[in-house]
């Protein structure tokens, strides 16, 4: 219960900025419009050649290919503007401003790095998808999609911290995990992700934007219907209307979602990065969190 309480705290504190800085949420929100623009032109494509080739062993190995493309690009657009956040907040908590000039200047800096990583991910999310579509029963299987599923999770979370690795100290993607894994070995990672629940809050806001979205949306598209009289324009009308509310509540949502686990990455990583300089510099290993981690964890 603490946990979640200290993920609550945090949320606030994370939303504390955004309100004070506008420019801190901006990228969570273009990421979502960019996006869902590249899923809709690539899913296009995808559905041609599937109604084309009917399920062939070439066409199959076409599909694989196209999607495995559309997964790394959906990943670099959602790095980079993870990269953007990152950054603007480095700013804000450093210079007490988040500039989204500086942001695009170190997006453009590490492009390629924020590309191998998403083509890492792209890797380890392909791995993922084959163990789960493997329906066959029997323990290799299973211990297969366990440990598919486990390498997914780890490696989730390792990305989030390598991240502000590239971005802040302007490293690659190999000397980035080799940082966040020196920085793991002091445990101090671990702990600030066991004690503090942002993962557990950001599900539950999301799990309860997305019921309250249903909910008024098939009150007003059902409504709708039921109040038109068996007119077909007034009930797509309706219907089309509760979609967009309950589309409204999930990109809520995912904006939420994706702008507070960056922060908190963010300032778990600066965290940890002083205490291993202050480590080094041969100090007692102490170190003062980022404001809002601080506050959460005093």
């Amino acid at each position: 219960m603490e946990s979640f309480t200290r993920g609550w705290n945090f949320l606030k504190q994370a939303w504390g900025m955004a309100f004070k800085d506008k420019d801190l949420i901006k990228p969570s929100i273009y990421a979502l419009i960019v996006g869902g623009i590249i899923s809709i032109i690539g899913i296009i494509p995808i559905i041609g050649v599937a109604m084309l080739t009917g399920g062939s062993d070439f066409g199959n190995i076409v599909l694989f290919v196209m999607g495995a493309i559309l997964v790394f690009v959906q990943f670099i657009v959602s790095y980079v503007f993870s990269a953007m956040t990152v950054y603007l907040i480095y700013g804000y908590l450093s210079e007490g401003d988040g500039r989204m000039d500086k942001a695009w200047a170190i997006v453009r800096r590490d492009l390629f790095d924020i590309a191998t990583l998403a083509a890492a991910s792209t890797v380890v999310n392909l791995i993922k998808s084959a163990a789960n579509r493997n329906k066959k029963s029997g323990i290799g299987a299973a211990v297969a999609r366990a440990g598919a599923g486990l390498l997914d999770t780890l490696w989730t979370e390792a990305a989030l911290l390598i991240l502000p690795a590239m971005v802040i100290d302007d490293l690659n993607l190999k000397k980035g995990m080799e940082r966040v894994w020196n920085i793991t070995k002091g445990n101090l990672l671990l702990i600030g992700i066991s004690t503090v629940g942002v993962k557990w809050v950001t599900g539950l806001i999301g799990f309860v934007l997305g019921m309250i979205g249903a909910v008024i949306g098939f009150a007003i598209g059902g409504g709708a219907a039921y109040a038109s009289g068996g007119d077909a324009t007034l009930s797509v009308v309706g219907i089309a209307i509760g979609f967009l509310i309950f589309f409204f509540f999930i990109i809520l949502a995912s904006v939420i979602s994706s702008y507070t686990g960056t922060a908190y990455h963010t300032c778990l990583y600066i965290w940890a990065r002083d205490v291993e300089t202050a480590q080094e510099k041969g100090a007692s290993g102490q170190a003062a969190a980022p404001a809002p981690l601080a506050a959460v964890l005093h």
